[in-house]
């Protein structure tokens, strides 16, 4: 949804979850190599990027969140200014819904939308690949943010392929009150010994041929063998989804949230009241599979 006017834009921001997650390589400059299979799912940010006198700031509906330069939304803005070379001052405005630090790339998003918002409030004629360039230095998830939809990553995120015929799919994503480092969790990534791969290749066939059930027997996160170990709530949660109704149940990205696929919108509900009774003070949310978030 959009709203904007000549000194205004506001976006509705959708997070992602994983459907796969594979590292198959390191660059010299430490940087991951990565195979991903990113979805879009409806639940949103939404992002108010307006023109202002004074120096760029930003505010955000959420007391803690770090609101200055360190913020990814204000580093795109930056990037963005001295790319296009754009004079004016702008205000950030956050409505989060996303959770933080919860491998539902929110952050990433929130960056995507800033570049997004500039490139319409000021007319700037440009290809996304252009865009890709510069939300690529931000982070991996920023260039695929930069679309949405069912998308397979590459590279260190800025290789994107569309996957067509994933079907519309209903999720429950449960996040604990648990707090995961995305930068530590690669880096006890790099000291493991055996990780067992997906296989991307099988997967992405299954997604392209909308086999989910089929899809979901097969679907790994290769940073869950990091970060479950840790955190054995992560463990619990996909068996009590599973348990719940639902066909398949992973951890997305770097963690905690772990999602539960399920065939229909009721049986979600179903999962949801009951989840919720039995893990009060988790953030959980009912949503589903989105198509590319910019027309």
């Amino acid at each position: 949804m959009t709203n904007h006017n000549t000194s205004e834009i506001s976006y509705d921001v959708p997070a992602k979850i994983n459907l796969y997650l594979d590292i198959t390589g390191q660059r010299a400059d430490g940087y991951h190599l990565v195979n991903m299979l990113m979805q879009t799912i409806s639940l949103y940010d939404r992002v108010t990027l307006s023109r202002c006198r004074e120096a760029d700031y930003m505010t955000c509906s959420v007391k803690g969140l770090e609101i200055d330069d360190s913020n990814l939304c204000m580093k795109a803005l930056r990037r963005m200014k001295e790319h296009f070379h754009l004079t004016g001052n702008y205000h950030i405005h956050l409505e989060k819904k996303i959770p933080m630090a919860a491998g539902l790339a929110g952050g990433s998003a929130d960056a995507a939308a800033v570049i997004r918002a500039l490139e319409t409030l000021e007319g700037i004629e440009t290809k996304t690949r252009e865009l890709e360039e510069i939300a690529v230095k931000l982070g991996a998830d920023v260039p695929y943010c930069l679309t949405g939809g069912g998308m397979l990553c590459e590279g260190i995120g800025e290789i994107l392929t569309p996957i067509q015929g994933i079907p519309r799919t209903h999720v429950l994503l449960m996040k604990p009150p648990v707090g995961v480092s995305t930068k530590e969790v690669y880096e006890a990534y790099d000291s493991c010994d055996n990780v067992d791969h997906p296989d991307t290749e099988l997967l992405i066939n299954k997604a392209m041929d909308g086999q989910m059930h089929s899809f979901a027997e097969h679907m790994k996160n290769v940073l869950e063998q990091v970060t479950a170990p840790k955190h054995p709530i992560i463990n619990e949660l996909e068996v009590a989804l599973r348990k719940n109704g639902a066909y398949g149940s992973m951890m997305s990205g770097s963690g905690p949230t772990v999602f539960g696929l399920f065939d229909t919108e009721e049986r979600c509900k179903v999962a949801y009241n009951h989840l919720s009774l039995q893990y009060p003070g988790f953030e959980i949310f009912m949503a589903h599979f989105t198509e590319a978030t910019w027309n």
